[in-house]
């Protein structure tokens, strides 16, 4: 049986989604739980990875395993035994070749920013840019620059473990959102690469400061070269907030 299941996380103190060493990641405790659940040890495959620090509000993770007893059943064995921040929701029985890395034909992410100090509660999941002010419109303009099919090599990072990613990427959405002090960085895509979005975001918060323009945004983007141009935002502001397969996205829980 081939169990799709979606998850939500907090991604402070957690050294990212993927299996490491040292432990303390989403798979991992995810793993743990199923050694629990089902008395044997279950590899688990999710959609992609997230860095340590970046949150989750619907990662989607695959496994195969018999079961006897219903998806609600093994939903609900999931809500023991889980730390705090991670939070297994839904559960659902999947075609047999469903895969939530590579059946999945895009994502949606979201990086929030705040101008000035945020509350103690809201400042773990935004970057807070103090005295400094942003220029939503310039940053829209650059933002548009980088929208359609393109090589993003210039705004992705190495991973350091020899792995490789096709770095041409279909970005279909692009565009800073304001509430008030609050902007929001929303981005679809069919995929993206190794700190691509956080790339993203603080390059335009680099035009949004008026040390870029757009123009020079899309020279970045033609260069296909990471330099020190591109700034690289930090984890906490940033969420996974959909992933999609087909035209059907997987909504986040309410």
């Amino acid at each position: 049986m081939n169990w799709k299941c979606t998850c939500a996380y907090d991604g402070n103190g957690l050294n990212g989604w993927q299996s490491q060493p040292g432990g303390n990641t989403v798979q991992d405790f995810i793993e743990m739980r199923l050694e629990q659940i089902f008395k044997t040890p279950l590899r688990i495959h999710g959609s992609g990875r997230t860095d340590a620090g970046v949150h989750a509000k619907a990662q989607v993770f695959h496994f195969k395993a018999d079961w006897d007893h219903g998806a609600d059943k093994l939903e609900r064995a999931f809500r023991s035994g889980l730390p705090a921040g991670i939070q297994v929701y839904r559960v659902q029985e999947a075609a047999d070749d469903f895969h939530a890395r590579f059946s999945a034909t895009g994502k949606r992410y979201a990086y929030r920013l705040f101008e000035g100090w945020a509350r103690p509660w809201e400042a773990r999941y935004c970057w807070e840019l103090g005295r400094r002010r942003l220029d939503q419109f310039a940053m829209n303009a650059a933002a548009a620059q980088l929208l359609g099919q393109h090589d993003f090599t210039a705004f992705s990072a190495n991973r350091g473990d020899g792995s490789e990613d096709n770095p041409v990427k279909d970005l279909r959405m692009l565009e800073v959102r304001r509430k008030g002090a609050t902007l929001t960085l929303v981005t679809e895509g069919s995929g993206y690469l190794y700190k691509m979005v956080r790339s993203l975001a603080g390059t335009l918060v680099e035009v949004g400061l008026g040390k870029l323009t757009p123009q020079e945004v899309r020279e970045i983007l033609e260069s296909r070269q990471r330099t020190n141009r591109v700034a690289t935002a930090p984890a906490k502001g940033l969420w996974l907030e959909r992933v999609y397969y087909g035209e059907a996205a997987v909504e986040p829980a309410e």
